[in-house]
């Protein structure tokens, strides 16, 4: 039979949360946290309320110091405000809380916010949202005109707090959603004229983050309950300002997850035509050297700056341009597959030929759209294609009411955008402003090439752009490549730019007078020159010290058909295109068979896109530089004599690690087959 065990008392187990906190080992941080820290981590848990309120206040102004910060954190101040400042019977304690709070996720890392969220601040968030809902609704009589003030404070910690967390994490925002108290606060404070200005701005903000692609919230704001959140966001367009710009960015959330086009159903003729005309008027505030911004906000209000202003409208136009097809699209192509945007990798899978099935019957529906506009609106449409083009009155005139979103993109966003953009690289302030604004450009660009202008339905789109489109490349993409910029990131951009532009106006409809397709060529050399010394230094630094590959973390890679040289190859071949001089069409020829007969060492991107484009440019035999190029410099030759490399080169490509670049390979192999046989067929 076994000893009978003795039994030992179990030490008591220790609290973490009341676990002794080193002290530093700075000793000038030793000693601000003895002198300054300690002291009001003390007096917030203290049984005195007013030693607490006291203690709350004080450490609402030392978060904003990056030292006090770090070592409130580390004495647990968010456990502290959580469990007990935020529950205090004070109302000026609870505020100093959620400030604490608001300033800590502001000035934290995103990870700080997942960490508030896990500690279910959200339920007290809400909670909080409720209380301050009540006491503005029972103000009358109840609340001093003190304690109104500090129901504010509450208020813009709130919403400034959302905004944050629901920006931190997809998760979060979707959770907030679910939150009916916050929501509703939200659009209270919008919709209230007692609100403060910096508040609603705020709230504004929120909103458009919560609204973008969430139908639920959409359709609460559009049912425009008590207390009518939607009429306020109306009638705060007529604003000046930030406030405007900011109500722009929700309308277009709005408009875009409801589909609201022009003359759409439901729409109350509302569309982004009416907001980009409001952003346009924003783009032409010029930036002061102080950068001075509202005197009703404070100082520290992002909102403050006008650069911050400028690029959010600028934003908000780039979004824009991502739903432009939609917006030129008929009733009927809405009930179809909806199409969510483009985006530069999805705008180079593009055919040429991508927008045919968008745009049948385009003309049919027309007359629909004018039934449901007044007089008015439609002699301001016909004003203003007349301003942009130079069309006769009577021209057209029944197959483009649905485009004045594009047409306010042409006559008032896009002047001012390269005004903006040609500003950045004269004056310092405006340099912030540049990738915002060539990233709108950019999207709308790519947005109207996924048409097809070689059919009659879409003739009206290429009217209306082609005037933009031409400035564009004179302005925007000639002053860069006349700059020589050593910058790779601006030249890359730039080079998108000129693609998507290049295929809405190819082949001779752009004027080259600075032989800008040899600038494009000598681009491509560098980026291959750039792309060898940045493999060369990965595979030093990818060896361990006995000499091993190390392993590399997945999604290093970037995507192969965003690359420099890609771009540089598409304009290139949109460039020489019919009707380009037939001595510029050889000079793209040649560069594109050159690039063939580099394998293996030209990347097998760069090979998909060279085939790509020479299918283009000499699938039919009907054009000058068939005749003239093609066969008389041989190039079918050079052709058969690079489809071996071609697929042996593919084939090195493994399935496994980049599936979409062996399969564009695989497909490019079976068009090069098929192509030469077709040429050889249709040999003059």
């Amino acid at each position: 039979m076994g000893k009978t065990r003795r039994n030992r008392a179990r030490p008591s187990r220790k609290d973490p949360i009341q676990k002794t906190v080193k002290p530093p080992s700075d000793p000038e941080l030793a000693a601000l946290r003895e002198k300054s820290i300690l002291p009001v981590i003390r007096d917030l848990q203290s049984s005195d309320p007013k030693a607490r309120t006291a203690a709350a206040s004080a450490v609402a102004n030392l978060v904003e110091d990056a030292r006090c910060r770090k070592l409130l954190l580390r004495e647990r101040v968010v456990h502290i405000v959580l469990c007990e400042t935020l529950t205090d019977s004070a109302l000026e304690s609870r505020a100093a809380g959620w400030e604490i709070l608001r300033v800590l996720a502001e000035e934290e890392e995103a990870d700080f916010c997942i960490h508030l969220y896990r500690q279910d601040v959200l339920t007290a968030l809400d909670f909080a949202a409720k209380s301050a809902l009540e006491s503005l609704a029972s103000k009358e009589g109840k609340l001093t005109k003190a304690e109104l003030k500090v129901v504010w404070n509450i208020i813009g910690s709130l919403v400034a707090l959302t905004s944050t967390l629901s920006e931190a994490d997809d998760e979060i925002l979707e959770t907030v959603v679910g939150r009916e108290y916050i929501l509703t606060l939200l659009l209270t404070v919008i919709a209230s004229s007692e609100s403060p200005a910096s508040i609603r701005l705020d709230a504004l903000s929120c909103l458009m983050t919560l609204a973008e692609d969430n139908r639920p919230v959409v359709e609460l704001v559009i049912a425009d309950q008590d207390p009518k959140p939607f009429t306020a966001l109306l009638q705060l367009q007529d604003s000046r300002g930030v406030g405007r710009v900011l109500v722009c960015g929700v309308l277009h959330n709005v408009f875009s997850a409801m589909k609201w086009c022009e003359g759409s159903p439901g729409s109350r003729q509302l569309s982004d035509a009416t907001l980009v005309r409001t952003l346009s008027e924003e783009l032409q505030v010029t930036v002061s050297d102080g950068d001075k911004g509202s005197d009703e906000l404070p100082e520290n209000s992002q909102w403050s700056k006008q650069t911050e202003v400028l690029q959010l409208a600028l934003e908000i136009l780039a979004s824009i341009g991502t739903t432009l097809q939609e917006s030129m699209a008929n009733s009927h192509a809405r009930d179809e597959e909806e199409w969510g945007g483009i985006e530069d990798d999805d705008a180079m899978d593009e055919d040429k030929d991508a927008g045919d099935d968008d745009t049948k019957d385009e003309e049919a529906d027309d007359s629909k759209v004018e039934d449901e506009m007044d007089e008015d609106d439609i002699a301001d449409i016909q004003a203003d294609m007349a301003m942009v083009t130079g069309a006769d009155d009577d021209e057209d005139e029944s197959s483009s009411e649905d485009l004045s979103t594009l047409r306010e993109l042409v006559q008032r966003a896009i002047p001012e955008i390269i005004r903006m953009i040609n500003l950045s690289a004269q004056k310092a302030e405006y340099v912030p402003l540049q990738a915002p604004a060539l990233s709108a450009l950019n999207n709308m660009a790519w947005s109207v090439s996924c048409f097809d202008f070689s059919v009659d339905e879409n003739a009206s789109i290429l009217k209306v752009w082609e005037p933009a489109g031409r400035s564009i490349w004179e302005n925007v993409v000639g002053a860069v490549l006349a700059s020589n910029t050593a910058d790779v990131e601006l030249a890359s951009t730039v080079t998108s730019l000129a693609w998507a532009v290049s295929r809405t106006l190819p082949g001779g409809r752009l004027q080259l007078e600075g032989g800008e397709h040899n600038k494009f060529i000598s681009l491509y050399h560098a980026a291959r020159k750039l792309d060898q010394k940045a493999q060369k230094a990965q595979k030093g630094s990818s060896t361990d010290g006995q000499g091993q590959n190390a392993p590399t973390k997945d999604g290093d890679e970037e995507d192969p058909f965003q690359g420099l040289g890609v771009k540089c190859i598409g304009v290139l071949g949109q460039l020489a295109l019919h009707p380009a001089p037939v001595s510029l069409n050889r000079e793209v020829g040649v560069f594109l068979l050159t690039l063939l007969s580099g394998l293996p060492e030209t990347p097998v991107a760069d090979v998909v896109e060279v085939l790509n484009q020479l299918f283009d440019i000499y699938g039919d035999e009907e054009y000058a530089q068939d005749k003239e190029v093609f066969w008389k410099d041989n190039f079918l030759e050079h052709l058969e004599q690079a489809l071996p490399q071609v697929k042996a080169a593919v084939k090195k490509v493994d399935k496994r690690t980049n599936l979409e670049l062996r399969s564009r390979g695989d497909e490019a192999v079976l068009n090069l087959g098929r192509f030469i046989q077709y040429k050889k067929k249709h040999k003059p």
